[in-house]
């Protein structure tokens, strides 16, 4: 497995495909209300990520046919954006990537329509902040392995599980790359390569309810749990700067 060092020069690059990411996902967040579809909120980050001057990246992207990812409620990661009307209390998960000068940007959030429940709260906090207390973890010579299970051992503390068999992920010159960085631990802390100065990658916390178990529905694309309830996902993009991880996709 060779894990990429970024030179400074390029996690400069990766920080402004990055930032477009953040920019978007907090205007979207700003001008979603119930009624609209989601294709309108694909269409709108579309164009907004193109006026900034990056490319969306998802679309196309192993044929995915939108800009955005919006999965509502149930749906975990990779919802399709359609003709469905967002309403409210429902919970919208938004995932995009950027693309700019060659380097690419990758982030999510959940995201609440209107007034939502106290329990939707709790699952849209547990995500991020688990997103959150894991970057604050993170430093040179530790294991990834070590950071999944702090993402998991974060998660099960809030009375939550981990969506299995998808995960976080190295990135750079290519959307998705080495290592993959599951929400879960697998094997042993103390096995595989260790996070080094340099190193730039994707920490997202996807997080079910009562079951990690996935289920793609018939669109090949929505992943779901096998438990049919609402889910939550948050996403950064870090770089390993001078013994800490620095956020490349805040707005």
């Amino acid at each position: 497995m060779a894990i990429a060092i970024r030179k400074p020069n390029e996690i400069t690059k990766l920080k402004a495909a990055g930032e477009i990411v953040g920019k978007t996902l907090q205007y979207l967040q700003n001008i979603i209300y119930p009624g609209m579809t989601l294709k309108e909120i694909d269409t709108l980050g579309e164009t907004y990520i193109r006026e900034l001057g990056a490319e969306p990246s998802f679309k196309g992207l192993y044929g995915f046919t939108g800009s955005v990812c919006t999965s509502l409620n149930e749906v975990c990661i990779h919802g399709v954006p359609d003709n469905t009307v967002v309403q409210e209390g429902d919970i919208l998960g938004l995932d995009i990537g950027t693309k700019l000068e060659g380097y690419y940007g990758d982030a999510a959030i959940t995201m609440a329509v209107g007034k939502i429940s106290e329990e939707d709260e709790a699952l849209i906090a547990c995500s991020k902040e688990a997103l959150y207390h894991a970057i604050e973890a993170i430093k040179p010579g530790m294991r990834f392995k070590e950071l999944s299970q702090i993402l998991e051992t974060f998660i099960i503390g809030r009375g939550f599980v981990p969506l299995r068999d998808y995960c976080g992920h190295g990135i750079g010159t290519k959307p998705h790359d080495e290592p993959n960085i599951p929400n879960y631990l697998e094997g042993k802390p103390n096995q595989g390569p260790k996070i080094k100065n340099g190193m730039v990658f994707c920490l997202e916390p996807m997080v079910c309810q009562k079951s990690g178990t996935p289920v793609l529905l018939e669109d090949q694309w929505s992943v779901i749990s096998e438990d049919q309830l609402r889910s939550a996902h948050y996403e950064h993009q870090v770089a390993v700067v001078d013994g800490k991880a620095v956020i490349l996709t805040e707005a």
